[in-house]
């Protein structure tokens, strides 16, 4: 499940972002101790991710409910997701597109 490329907390992070991109302010994300077993990470790792999300005002603990998306997160880290992938990724993308020969006309005919 998990690359050797980066941290596993990192993506355990990711996991986490695409939660709360796909349920939005508010949602209720899953425990430390849950996500570490559907992960099958320990849960120091998990723990981890949780803390960098905190630390970011991205996620809040409701003392005895448990860990929710902060109001906001969705939208902050929309646009963090969509700056990533414009620096990160998409130069990949464009690069092996290139090599390829395609043009727009067959990627758009794919769709």
């Amino acid at each position: 499940m998990f690359s050797t490329e980066r941290p596993i907390y990192r993506q355990i992070r990711d996991v986490i972002v695409e939660r709360i991109l796909g349920s939005g302010d508010g949602a209720l994300l899953p425990s430390v101790r849950a996500l570490a077993a559907e992960a099958g990470v320990n849960p120091l790792t998990v723990a981890k991710a949780y803390h960098e999300l905190q630390a970011s005002g991205l996620v809040v603990a409701k003392k005895g409910v448990g860990l929710f998306a902060a109001e906001g997160a969705a939208r902050a880290l929309l646009k963090a997701e969509r700056s990533r992938f414009l620096d990160e990724e998409w130069p990949r993308v464009q690069a092996r597109i290139e090599r390829l020969g395609l043009t727009a006309r067959d990627l758009l005919e794919t769709v």
